[in-house]
C-alpha cells in the first residue's frame, strides 16, 4: 500500500511541476521585455521619411539561395517571393508606420515613381541600390528612406489548430539617411512557427496567436509590429511643435 500511495503522489506532482515551470516561464519572459517604442530615438531632421517598402530578394524564377543585402551587407538564404505578397507587405509597412510613428511619411506609390525614373535613365542603370535611394530620398527633401527585403514566404499548411507545415517569413527592414546614405537603424525578422513544447522560450508567440497556428501574413504582422516598435520615428519640424 505505501508503495503504491508514493507512485500515486508522484504521477498527480508531474502536471502540478510542469505547469509551474511554465508559468514561471511566462512571467520571466514578460517581465524582462523592454518597450522598445518607448526607448526608440528619433530621426533629426524635417520630419520626413520616405517609405519605398519591400522588394522581393531574388527573382520569381531563381532560387533558393544566398543573397547578400545591397544596403547592409548581410547575407541571408532566399526563396522565390510573389509580388502580391511583397505589394501587401509594402501598404502594411506604410500603413503601420505611419499611425504608430511621428513626422510625414511619403508613401510607396510616389517613391516608386521616383525610382522608376532614376534606374530608367541612362546613369540610373548602373548606379548602388544605395544610391538610388539616397536620390529618392533628396527628390523629396526627406531625412531618410526604409526600405526592405523579403527573403522567405512559406504558406501554412492546415488549419488553425491542425498543420502539416507551419507558417515561415523572413524579411528585413532598414533605414537609411538621405544625405550620405548611412543605415540609421537596421532590424530583420526571421520566424517560422513552433508548437509551444517544440520551443517553450516562443511563449510569446504562443500567447499572440491564442493557440492557433497562424497563417504567413499572420506571421508577418507580428514581425512587422515587432520592427516598427524598434525602429526610430522622425521628428516633426520645429515650425509645426507647438510654443506655450
Amino acid at each position: 500500500m505505501r508503495s503504491k500511495l508514493r507512485v500515486t503522489q508522484s504521477r498527480c506532482g508531474l502536471p502540478f511541476m510542469t505547469l509551474f515551470f511554465l508559468c514561471m516561464l511566462g512571467s520571466c519572459q514578460t517581465d524582462s521585455r523592454p518597450i522598445p517604442s518607448a526607448q526608440a530615438p528619433s530621426v533629426p531632421g524635417r520630419g520626413v521619411m520616405v517609405v519605398m517598402g519591400f522588394q522581393a530578394a531574388i527573382p520569381r524564377q531563381q532560387g533558393p539561395e544566398l543573397v547578400r543585402n545591397p544596403i547592409t551587407g548581410a547575407s541571408f538564404m532566399s526563396w522565390p517571393v510573389p509580388e502580391t505578397v511583397v505589394e501587401w507587405l509594402t501598404n502594411q509597412l506604410f500603413d503601420m508606420v505611419a499611425t504608430k510613428k511621428g513626422g510625414q511619411f511619403i508613401p510607396p506609390g510616389q517613391a516608386r515613381g521616383v525610382r522608376e525614373t532614376i534606374t530608367g535613365s541612362d546613369t540610373g542603370s548602373s548606379m548602388r541600390s544605395v544610391d538610388i535611394i539616397k536620390h529618392v530620398g533628396k527628390a523629396f527633401e526627406a531625412d531618410a528612406v526604409l526600405v526592405g527585403q523579403v527573403y522567405r514566404w512559406q504558406e501554412r499548411v492546415g488549419t488553425d489548430y491542425g498543420i502539416e507545415k507551419p507558417a515561415s517569413v523572413a524579411f528585413d527592414l532598414s533605414l537609411v539617411r538621405s544625405g550620405d546614405g548611412a543605415v540609421i537603424w537596421r532590424g530583420n525578422y526571421d520566424k517560422t512557427q513552433r508548437s509551444l513544447f517544440e520551443n517553450l522560450f516562443d511563449l510569446n508567440t504562443y500567447i499572440k496567436s491564442g493557440g492557433r497556428w497562424l497563417t504567413a501574413r499572420d506571421l508577418a504582422v507580428l514581425g512587422l509590429q515587432h520592427l516598427i516598435a524598434e525602429m526610430p520615428g522622425t521628428s516633426p519640424p520645429v515650425h509645426n511643435q507647438r510654443k506655450d
